[in-house]
């Protein structure tokens, strides 16, 4: 994204009313943007949305505006943030960053569409009626983020077979949280190794972690999915390396950006096919009507250079595997 877009990005934040109330007099849609993270981690992200609404006819400052809103990681935020921009009569709202935004939105309005991102089951959290038939006025993207714990650490055991102890990060504040050390605990038993969960929200509460899985001889680390660990992802990448500790993460932005390996859906692509359905829904499309969108491509991602200073030989058949392969 350029400097002057992620200006603009910040400028929509702070800019509240006045803007949504200048859109209105144009003739201008509002569309009202609900993130749980701090927004300069999610900028990538950001982008990809206005990508997506770009395909679909529509761009920021020329046919429609956009409202943000950031909860900076603080989930109980969420339902004042989304009152906000109901009362601004926004003409959409795209919730992103698990499903709390969504369902903050939800709580606040049954009118307004909604168009969300979640990483969880959208049916069981009570978001739409099914998959293919939502009902109601939300529908939006799953990247199924919850599904894939077993198989992120069972990736791990390949890639760290002689691992004794193996160790995994949840953010207790995560609306999902249970749910992944469930399936931690259950997978882990699966592999027939015992597993350390620690709980951080924080980035004094992640230091603290880490010191606490390499006291407890952690010898491979997965990073559960959640918008906070992205948002902190440069300090969880530089411990994973300073603690030596073999680590796989649920998105590829920990790879590219330094991180061992990853295994997920892409987020990118999630935002941009949200983009799309808030544009089919601003030319008139009912969410009801809209089928909550699944990932069909999931991306193995191993970063070579940091195997290397890991002193790591990644196994050939988990080479093999591999979607990209970073040297």
């Amino acid at each position: 994204m350029q400097r002057r877009e992620f200006i603009t990005l910040l400028g929509g934040a702070a800019a509240g009313w006045p803007l949504a109330a200048r859109a209105q007099q144009k003739g201008m849609p509002v569309i009202g943007f609900l993130g749980s993270t701090p927004p300069g981690p999610y900028a990538p992200f950001v982008a990809a949305f206005r990508q997506g609404l770009s395909e679909g006819g529509y761009v920021d400052g020329r046919n429609v505006a956009i409202e943000y809103r950031w909860a900076e990681g603080h989930y109980d935020r969420l339902p004042a943030l989304a009152a906000d921009l109901v009362r601004q009569r926004v003409a959409v709202i795209l919730a992103t960053g698990s499903t709390a935004p969504a369902l903050a939105a939800k709580a606040a309005t049954a009118e307004i569409p909604i168009v969300f991102e979640s990483g969880g089951n959208p049916v069981a959290a009570g978001l739409v009626a099914s998959l293919n038939r939502p009902g109601g006025n939300v529908t939006g993207v799953t990247v199924i983020f919850s599904a894939l714990v077993p198989k992120r650490l069972d990736l791990l055991h390949q890639l760290v077979p002689k691992a004794a102890v193996l160790g995994a990060l949840v953010n207790p504040n995560y609306p999902e949280a249970d749910l992944q050390r469930r399936e931690l605990q259950e997978a882990a038993k699966t592999l027939g190794r015992p597993i350390e969960v620690q709980d951080a929200n924080t980035p004094t509460e992640i230091e603290a972690a880490f010191a606490v899985l390499v006291e407890r001889k952690a010898d491979a680390l997965l990073i559960a999915n959640d918008p906070t660990f992205l948002s902190l992802r440069d300090q969880i990448i530089t411990l994973a390396a300073r603690h030596t500790v073999p680590t796989i993460y649920g998105l590829r932005q920990y790879a590219d950006e330094g991180g061992l390996v990853s295994y997920g859906p892409s987020l990118t692509e999630a935002l941009r096919q949200g983009g799309i359905y808030v544009s089919r829904i601003l030319n008139g499309a009912k969410p009801a009507e809209l089928p909550v969108m699944q990932p069909t491509v999931f991306e193995l991602v191993i970063n070579l250079k940091t195997a290397t200073a890991l002193r790591l030989d990644i196994p050939p058949t988990l080479l093999a595997q591999a979607d990209e392969v970073i040297e």
